[in-house]
């Protein structure tokens, strides 16, 4: 069981754990021993999270949202399987905890009566100086 927040915990059944080989540096180990963690969390299915929060995950997760409705999050930057598993987790728990914050809703607002006007003022200035740039005429 994953722990994401007080009220939410991912159950064992939504996650999925496989391995294999990891690239980069190791030496014989990597040639070896099976460390990448590939974690795959069945967010489309899962009852914990509301309508609103998976969509805006969806969004979050990008290119790792899988066709299913899965989540995929694959590590392999260290040499210990348990730490990638642990990085893999961690990943998970962020995305979900980015997801569960709804964004502020804008108020629309009017601009006042003043700033209106010294708009008009500036935007009249500026015709001004524009239409002074003519030809001089020679009279």
């Amino acid at each position: 069981m994953l722990r994401i927040t007080d009220t939410i915990t991912i159950a064992d059944w939504e996650l999925t754990e496989s391995f294999s080989r990891s690239s980069g540096p190791g030496g014989q180990n990597v040639n070896k021993v099976e460390t990448a963690v590939e974690l795959r969390f069945e967010a489309e299915r899962s009852p914990h999270l509301s309508p609103a929060v998976k969509a805006r995950l969806k969004r979050l997760a990008g290119r790792r949202w899988t066709l299913e409705g899965a989540i995929v999050i694959r590590a392999e930057e260290t040499r210990s399987q348990a730490r990638n598993r642990a990085l893999a987790e961690e990943r998970l728990t962020e995305l979900i905890r980015q997801a569960l914050v709804a964004p502020k809703r804008r108020i629309a607002t009017k601009p006042t009566w003043g700033s209106q006007q010294r708009r008009l003022e500036g935007k009249a200035q500026r015709g001004e100086v524009k239409a002074l740039r003519g030809r001089v005429d020679e009279d």
